[in-house]
C-alpha cells in the first residue's frame, strides 16, 4: 500500500508542471481583438487615431525644427545690404534662406520707403501667417488627445454593457468565462484609449514648446529689423 501511494503521489507530481505548462497566456494582438465586435471596432478606431497623432507629430516636428534653424551669418549680412542701400542684395538672402523669419524680412523689405507704420503692419501680417502655418494640424493633434481617453471609456462601457447582458441571459447560471468577452472589452479599451491620450498629448505639448521657441525668434529678428529702419541713414 505504501509503495502505491508514492507511486501515486510521484505522479501526481510529474503531472502539475505539464498541467501548467499547457497553460498560456493571452498575446497583445488577441487581448486587443478579444472583445468582440463592439471591442474591435473601438480598438480600430484608436489604431486609426494613433497613426493620424504619430504622422502629425513626425511631421510638425521635421517642419517647426526646419522653420526653426537660421545661419547666425543671415541676419547681419541683411543688415550689412540695408545698410549700405543694396536692397535687392538683402532682398535676394531672404529668399534664399526661406525661413519663417527670412519671409518676414523680405515682405519688410518690399516696404522700405513707405511709412515706417506700414513696414511694421507688413511684417506683422507675415509673422500671423507663418505662425499659422507652423501650428497647421495642432489643433487636430489636442483633438485627438482628449478624444481617445474618451472612446476608450465608450469601449468600457460597451464592455459592461456585453456583461451585464450575459449575466441576465445566463440567469442563477453565472460563471466568469461568461462574463470574460465583456471584462476584456472594458480593460482593453480603456488602456489603449489612455495609451492614445497621452501619446498625443505630450506630442502636442512637444510642438508647442518648439512653435513658441520659433514665434519668439521671429519676434526678436522683426524688432531688430524695426530698429534698423530706425537708425539713421
Amino acid at each position: 500500500m505504501n509503495l502505491m501511494f508514492i507511486q501515486t503521489a510521484m505522479a501526481q507530481e510529474t503531472m502539475v508542471p505539464e498541467e501548467l505548462g499547457e497553460e498560456k497566456t493571452l498575446s497583445i494582438i488577441e487581448l486587443m481583438t478579444s472583445g468582440g465586435i463592439g471591442g474591435n471596432i473601438i480598438m480600430l478606431v484608436l489604431l486609426l487615431l494613433s497613426i493620424i497623432a504619430i504622422y502629425i507629430f513626425v511631421e510638425r516636428f521635421l517642419t517647426i525644427g526646419k522653420a526653426g534653424t537660421e545661419d547666425p551669418a543671415f541676419f547681419n549680412g541683411v543688415k550689412d545690404s540695408i545698410q549700405k542701400g543694396d536692397l535687392a542684395t538683402a532682398k535676394a538672402l531672404c529668399v534664399n534662406n526661406n525661413t519663417p523669419v527670412s519671409r518676414m524680412l523680405a515682405k519688410g523689405i518690399d516696404r522700405i520707403g513707405r511709412p515706417l507704420g506700414d513696414i511694421t503692419a507688413a511684417v506683422e501680417n507675415v509673422g500671423k501667417l507663418e505662425t499659422y502655418k507652423l501650428e497647421k494640424n495642432l489643433a487636430s493633434l489636442a483633438t485627438i488627445s482628449g478624444a481617445a481617453p474618451m472612446i476608450g471609456f465608450l469601449g468600457t462601457v460597451i464592455g459592461m454593457i456585453l456583461a451585464f447582458h450575459e449575466m441576465a441571459m445566463a440567469g442563477g447560471q453565472v460563471n466568469v468565462e461568461m462574463l470574460a468577452g465583456g471584462i476584456y472589452t472594458a480593460m482593453t479599451t480603456t488602456v489603449a484609449g489612455l495609451v492614445v491620450g497621452i501619446m498625443a498629448y505630450l506630442g502636442y505639448n512637444t510642438l508647442v514648446a518648439k512653435v513658441e521657441a520659433v514665434v519668439f525668434k521671429m519676434e526678436a529678428r522683426s524688432t531688430e529689423f524695426i530698429d534698423l529702419l530706425h537708425e539713421p541713414a
